[in-house]
């Protein structure tokens, strides 16, 4: 299903946009010149969404419409097709979690006095409900409970792309909930792995590292607890390409990344150590085993029977 049209709520709409009025226009004597639902043309916009657009209609009649009196086109059209939030409100899709472990800190072996318990895992959503008209929602969360669980073909998507959350979840070291689809799908999980590694955590680190050295040059200080974690990402990337397992734990690096999150480490010698770490990033995908690709094929056969089994009443 294509995705439904998202706007900001203090977006202002620019020239030309084609929108709905949602009340009627009135002229003399309360005659009714344009009904409710009219489309319109933006000819002029607000500096603020305090006062109103000046809009022409198909006829050449021009008026003014306050923001609350119009919507979108696009959006009017789409109303509630697609909407997932419907499907979330009928029914409880926790109960639909198949796989669910602890990742971040705890998983990490990075823990503190205080340190929360970062939940992720799936949801496979039953088949009704996956194939309705409104569809399902990509991602749970419960802010409360640091709970986020991903429906299941978005889960394998962000894994095929190497995405770190995720790829930590299929090896995390503290699984709590696995149901026997789930279980699969962790025999299966190398086919995940890639030599895609390298250019998604590369990527991501390389880019978090300009943000850092931009915090140093205008604040004088960095948030030393991402440093670590950024670190901990280039250590985990290596040793993926290495062994073609994710290293979830950080065992032997443990007191040195601790002693980074406590700003006890100058940041050029930190630098240094990631310097040195991405040079040995880039050896290891020189000497990996690991394939271009991970297995496509695989991962859409096991979707496939996934898609299959949530036809039954019980949680596969």
């Amino acid at each position: 299903m294509a995705e439904r049209v998202h706007h900001h709520s203090n977006l202002i709409f620019s020239v030309g946009t084609q929108v709905v009025a949602l009340t009627e226009t009135l002229g003399e004597h309360g005659r009714v010149l344009h009904p409710r639902g009219s489309v319109c043309i933006v000819l002029k916009s607000p500096p603020d969404l305090e006062h109103s657009y000046w809009v022409r209609f198909l006829d050449g009649l021009e008026a003014a419409l306050k923001p609350s009196e119009m919507m979108l086109l696009a959006q009017y059209k789409e109303h509630k097709i697609g909407d997932s939030s419907i499907t979330a409100g009928r029914t409880n899709l926790y109960d639909r979690v198949i796989y669910r472990c602890v990742i971040g800190s705890q998983a990490y072996g990075l823990a503190g006095e205080g340190s929360d318990v970062d939940r992720r895992g799936i949801y496979l959503p039953s088949a009704d409900l996956h194939w309705s008209l409104f569809g399902v929602p990509e991602q749970l969360e419960n802010e409360e409970t640091q709970e986020a669980y991903w429906e299941l073909q978005k889960f394998l998507v962000m894994a095929l792309k190497a995405n770190p959350n995720v790829l930590e979840c299929l090896y995390s070291p503290v699984v709590e909930t696995a149901t026997p689809l789930a279980q699969e799908l962790l025999a299966i999980r190398s086919s995940f792995l890639s030599r895609l590694v390298y250019q998604t955590y590369n990527g991501y680190v390389m880019s978090q590292f300009k943000k850092m050295q931009a915090d140093l040059r205008n604040q004088g200080q960095v948030k030393w607890k991402h440093v670590m974690h950024l670190v901990r990402l280039l250590l985990s990337g290596i040793e993926v390409l290495r062994s073609g397992f994710v290293p979830v734990q950080v065992g032997e690096h443990r007191e040195q990344l601790l002693a980074i999150r406590r700003g006890e480490v100058a940041w050029e010698e930190t630098e240094k150590w990631r310097l040195s770490l991405h040079r040995e990033f880039d050896a290891a995908l020189e000497a990996t085993k690991l394939p271009d690709r991970p297995d496509y094929e695989r991962a859409n056969d096991f979707l496939v029977q996934a898609r299959r089994r949530a036809l039954a009443e019980e949680l596969p």
